[in-house]
């Protein structure tokens, strides 16, 4: 094999909040990958929003070196909306760190990613992480991973990536366990799995090589679209890039295409020398749950808005979106997410990197539909898309839903689930002894609409049970439901980007409450303004915004009222004449506060 380094390459896989960012940043220090000068917390999390929120979004690449040895780190998101990042990681790396928090146990998003990492035949290395906490529970986390995942109390690691203790075990134990590349090939093939842009540098594709040494200065090829071209530069991740003549075989490293074109820098695509080759197996493109509408809230930064959207897809792979025409909000686009982080993190992204700022009309799933004058059925992402006196029968879709917690939050849980469509299907129990007690963790499994678990559901689950649940969801079929489209409506004219997709027993009450958020955000008129909810063409709910009182007769002093009366009379006439042409103001904030209604 040409590559004389010794090479493991290895993910590291937790929850949200486990501690995952603080572990890297102590393999960082203790493999002096980064100058103490330049080392700040959640190094790896470079996005200023995952700074603030504590959270991984992207998945990053670290290469370290230690006794010898390059160890890849690709570090990966947490959160459920960002399980794509996870997939790619997995199949960067022949091993994994399952990091656990000793307060919280093991996570449904956790067991279902690294039971995926074992099907790929990734060696798990498990980490005990908090364990210096005070609230740790050390002894019934470790029977809790010798049942569920059946490795031995011997083999699992017991660290704090806050003081550094068990840094040194992990990284020995990462070269004695996770095998080197073994997969070589012997042709240039390299597999991208993630890539961004770069003014100067163009596309720059950050690939995992499977093959033969790849050179600075040979010609290349991406194969899905059949683009050659001469790399600008190559070289590895340390974390910052650093230039190199080659990336060798088995190793992580980037390749700066100089390609301006981002359609052409797609992730799981084949990197390789020869134009007619077979490609490496690549991704399974995964399906976006959430749509939403996004448009600028300045017409003037069109040009802005637009390379903001598609720069930021290639980064941003599981994100989907096509061009859209709004009556109110104007040019835009659908815009297609995996959960509702997701589409938060993308807006303040949009605003943060590219100084531009969005709005989102109100998030839905999917919708099949079937009119009466057509003998097909199509799929509806948006409210305005629904012709409600011309629908046959509405299906949406249904999540099969996981819910992990402990035993005493059984009931308010299952209360929560069924008041939301849930319908409840199982409940399994373990329980777990040990010499010093013993403790029960229920699954709870449901079908549930999949647009009822869409906005708040997490936060609420995670209020409920005091944040000792977790959840997993997939979506499993479509069934018929009594769907309608609820309208929101000023002075009688509809504000379709208000408009939402719900079921007819929460029409009343979403209604009722959108009514009350926008209440005082629509600015006064001095005519009154009746804001109305509506299904079809029966009102539901009504608010009334008074009108703004002019004081006419303030310049009078004296005189007979008879000049007041006639004031009053013009003031009255002109009143009428504005509530009959005179337009109601929508500010965009109304728009941004009832997207997660």
């Amino acid at each position: 094999m040409e590559n004389e380094l010794k090479i493991r390459n290895f993910c590291i896989i937790a929850h949200i909040d486990h501690g995952k960012s603080t572990l890297a940043d102590r393999f960082l220090e203790y493999t002096h990958a980064v100058d103490a000068r330049k080392m700040h917390s959640q190094y790896l999390d470079n996005m200023s929003i995952e700074q603030e929120r504590g959270i991984t979004i992207k998945l990053q690449t670290a290469r370290m070196k230690y006794n010898g040895y390059v160890l890849n780190l690709i570090d990966t998101p947490g959160h459920i909306d960002f399980k794509y990042e996870v997939s790619r990681s997995i199949a960067a790396s022949e091993g994994a760190i399952l990091l656990i928090d000793a307060t919280q146990g093991i996570q449904a998003q956790t067991l279902t990613t690294v039971l995926q990492a074992m099907d790929e035949g990734l060696t798990i290395i498990p980490v005990l992480n908090k364990v210096d906490v005070a609230k740790a529970e050390i002894g019934f986390r470790l029977e809790e991973i010798k049942s569920i995942l059946g490795f031995n109390e011997s083999e699992v690691i017991l660290a704090s990536g806050r003081t550094g203790e068990g840094i040194e075990e992990i990284l020995n134990r990462i070269i004695e366990k996770i095998p080197a590349p073994n997969n070589i090939i012997n042709e240039s093939k390299a597999l991208i799995f993630d890539s961004f842009y770069d003014d100067f540098k163009g596309i720059i594709c950050v690939v995992r090589n499977f093959g033969k040494t790849i050179q600075s200065n040979e010609k290349l090829f991406l194969l899905a679209t059949e683009t050659e071209f001469h790399p600008i530069e190559i070289g590895y991740l340390y974390p910052e890039l650093v230039e190199s003549t080659s990336i060798l075989p088995g190793e992580v490293g980037y390749i700066a295409t100089g390609l301006k074109d981002i359609r052409l820098g797609l992730v799981g695509d084949t990197i390789s020398n020869k134009k007619n080759t077979e490609p490496l197996q690549g991704y399974k493109k995964i399906k976006p749950l959430v749509f939403s509408g996004i448009f600028p809230t300045k017409r003037n930064e069109l040009k802005e808005f637009r390379d903001a959207i598609t720069k930021l897809s290639l980064n941003d792979s599981s994100f989907s979106f096509q061009a859209e025409t709004h009556p109110i909000l104007g040019f835009g686009y659908k815009c297609g997410f995996l959960g509702m982080l997701h589409l938060d993190i993308f807006k303040e992204r949009l605003k943060r990197e590219w100084g531009v700022e969005v709005i989102s009309t109100f998030p839905n799933c999917e919708y099949i539909v079937k009119f009466k004058d057509s003998k097909e059925e199509k799929i509806l992402y948006s409210a305005e898309e629904f012709d409600m006196g011309n629908i046959e029968y509405v299906k949406e879709p249904m999540a099969n839903l996981h819910i992990y917690t402990r035993d005493e939050y059984i009931g308010k849980i299952m209360e929560y689930v069924m008041s939301i469509r849930g319908t409840y299907i199982n409940t399994n129990f373990q329980e777990y002894k040990f010499s010093t007690g013993s403790f029960k963790r229920a699954e709870l499994e449901f079908e549930v609409p999949l647009n009822e678990i869409l906005t708040v559901f997490y936060d609420n689950i995670r209020s409920i049970s005091k944040g000792y649940a977790s959840i997993d969801y997939t979506v499993s079929e479509y069934k018929a439901s009594d769907i309608v489209k609820l309208d929101i409506l000023a002075n009688g004219e509809p504000i379709n980007a208000l408009s939402q997709i719900v079921h007819r027993n929460f029409a009343v009450e979403r209604g009722k409450k959108i009514l009350e958020l926008i209440k005082p955000l629509i600015p006064r008129q001095q005519f009154k303004i009746i804001l109305q909810a509506s299904v079809g063409n029966k009102i539901i709910a009504r608010e009334t915004l008074s009108a703004f009182s002019k004081d006419v007769d303030a310049k009078l002093h004296g005189g007979d009222r008879t000049r007041r009366m006639k004031l009053w009379e013009k003031q009255k006439k002109g009143k009428e004449r504005l509530k009959k042409y005179g337009k109601v103001e929508i500010p965009p904030s109304i728009y941004i506060i009832t997207s997660r209604v």
